[in-house]
């Protein structure tokens, strides 16, 4: 056997075209053999079924295959159907709870393109297209939640991401933006409006300039509706001026959160604040900015419909945050004129940078820019990220650089400081798992992570201390003090970028500070990463850079940093 195949690999390495020639036909031969069983796979046409005049089919008898009439329809029930609702949500679901999409088991005899075509279908089902509509930045059509991606965006990706959600409607622009809410508010306009492909999807259309192409999901009962979690935001004392504060006001004798939260929700208010009997809705601003919480034991009334949750007294509110996208900070634009000075937004990778940038574009409705191209961040919406860093059309340059030329080419630096213990870890996650994503527990143990410690850990020190030496006029913002009060800290980064914002627009930042890029905690591992002499090392980085920021007459690092 071991000679017949020496003289078979022989062959075919001295004439290779044979070897080309055999594989041709054996991947011909094997398509043949795949379309024959696809015949020979379809069910069986009782004569009754082949002709419709003899009479109907009995009861529980197969149905043939009749192309595009009720494609799927005569399919038998498996665990198919399981990760199909899985896929596409509780909203994909009958009015007996059973799942719509009855694809059945398809085996060998069904071609996978026509399993496809199924899938296609079932999914043309859940949404009813209703229109083209106008859309403004100042004022959105759809008030929910809202995302970008200007490569992958398809018209099913944006219909499911507000279904899951539980949103009524969902709208798509530009070909790239996804828009979801509960209910339209703006005006129908002309179909050929609505003009732009959709970047994931060539040939369907995704809205156009400032059009919204709108879905209507069809949730088949009322009860499968739902808002998603409402985020708790506290106790707080009742403001001064109730009204101006909370505009919409309902009297609910028989109160609890989810019946606030809903009327807040269909009001398109992203405030929910239960008072006894009463609900309030609103947004956060001055009169009411959320910033001073109360004992939550002065809330403490039980509601009249919930045993175990407080419904808040007249005095003082239990304060929800709703689903809906607070769009007063959503508007975003490269600066009008060209920026006479370069600031950069500085720092090690790992510490928040992009974070910082969706910040500093809400809270000044300018894009920021990049000294790299990062095609990622464009596609979620990052647009300054393709202009050159010296174009003048951003409000401050993204940059992990930490050399002196590289440094003294910026007018002024934002200079971004994190705990070198997480900043490392959250670099190592996007370094092998994307942006959002994480390292996996091989490269945790393997040889990967000791090398990138003893790589990075030191230009951890030294970006601080270079940019403290080298740059012209930098604010040093620590990530830990951004995360714990961003109202302030955000306002003295705007106020070095010399933009004046009004405090709405922090305090509605401050309501959707998440965005697409911010890592949603690291990953709790099993045990330390860090070894003995890891963690010598990198304590005497931290004591070098706190005598460096004391030495600036600046606040050193957080006491958190050390010791671990």
């Amino acid at each position: 056997m071991a000679k017949l195949w020496f003289k078979f690999q022989r062959y075919f390495r001295r004439k290779p075209v044979r070897f080309f020639t055999f594989l041709v036909l054996y991947l011909t031969a094997g398509s043949l053999v795949f379309l024959h069983s696809g015949f020979v796979g379809q069910p069986a046409v009782s004569q009754n079924q082949a002709n419709p005049a003899a009479g109907a089919p009995a009861e529980g008898a197969e149905l043939p295959f009749l192309g595009d009439l009720n494609l799927g329809r005569a399919f038998r029930d498996t665990g198919e159907t399981s990760s199909i609702a899985r896929r596409y949500g509780p909203w994909f679901k009958g009015k007996d709870g059973n799942e719509r999409a009855k694809l059945g088991d398809y085996g060998g005899a069904w071609s996978r393109a026509l399993k496809g075509r199924v899938i296609r279908e079932k999914e043309e089902e859940r949404a009813k297209y209703i229109g083209c509509y106008l859309d403004d930045t100042q004022s959105r059509a759809l008030r929910g939640v809202s995302f970008l991606d200007y490569k992958k965006m398809t018209i099913f990706r944006c219909q499911d991401n507000c279904a899951e959600r539980g949103y009524l409607y969902a709208g798509l622009e530009f070909g790239a933006e996804c828009y979801c809410g509960h209910k339209i508010q703006a005006t129908n306009v002309s179909e050929a409006e609505c003009d732009m492909d959709c970047k994931g999807e060539r040939g369907s259309v995704c809205g156009g300039a400032n059009r919204l192409s709108v879905y209507r999901l069809q949730l088949a009962q009322e009860s499968a509706r739902r808002y998603g979690s409402a985020v708790f935001r506290g106790c707080f004392r009742r403001p001064d001026n109730l009204s101006l504060a909370l505009p919409v006001t309902a009297a609910m004798p028989n109160m609890s959160v989810d019946k606030c939260v809903d009327l807040c929700t269909e009001k398109e208010y992203p405030l929910a604040a239960l008072a006894g009997t009463a609900c309030h809705c609103g947004f956060p601003t001055t009169r009411f900015p959320l910033h001073e919480r109360e004992d939550e034991q002065l809330c403490a009334q039980k509601c009249s419909a919930e045993e175990f949750e407080s419904c808040g007294t007249p005095s003082y509110f239990i304060v929800y945050q709703t689903q809906v996208q607070d769009n007063r900070c959503m508007d975003r634009r490269f600066l009008p004129a060209k920026s006479k000075q370069l600031i950069a937004l500085a720092s090690f990778p790992g510490a928040g940078n992009t974070w910082a940038r969706h910040l500093i574009e809400l809270a000044t409705g300018f894009y920021t820019g990049s000294y790299y191209f990062d095609g990622s961040l464009y596609n979620k919406g990052f647009k300054g990220e393709r202009d050159h860093w010296r174009s003048g059309r951003t409000i401050c340059i993204k940059t992990h650089e930490s050399g002196q030329k590289e440094i003294e080419a910026f007018d002024a630096a934002i200079l971004l400081i994190r705990n070198p213990y997480k900043a490392l870890m959250a670099e190592f996650n996007r370094k092998y798992g994307g942006h959002i994503g994480f390292a996996a527990h091989a490269h945790w143990k393997g040889k990967e992570w000791p090398e990138f410690v003893r790589n990075y850990a030191p230009w951890w020190a030294t970006h601080t201390l270079d940019w403290l030496k080298f740059g012209k006029k930098v604010l040093v913002v620590h990530f830990e003090d951004l995360k714990q009060d961003l109202f302030v800290q955000l306002g003295r980064m705007v106020g070095l970028l010399g933009v004046a914002v009004r405090e709405d627009r922090l305090l509605c930042v401050e309501s959707q500070k998440d965005g697409n890029f911010k890592r949603s905690g690291l990953r709790k591992l099993e045990y330390d990463p860090y070894t003995a002499d890891m963690q010598k090392t990198i304590s005497a980085y931290i004591k070098t850079v706190d005598a460096a920021l004391k030495g600036r007459n600046l606040t050193g690092v957080p006491d958190d940093y050390y010791p671990r």
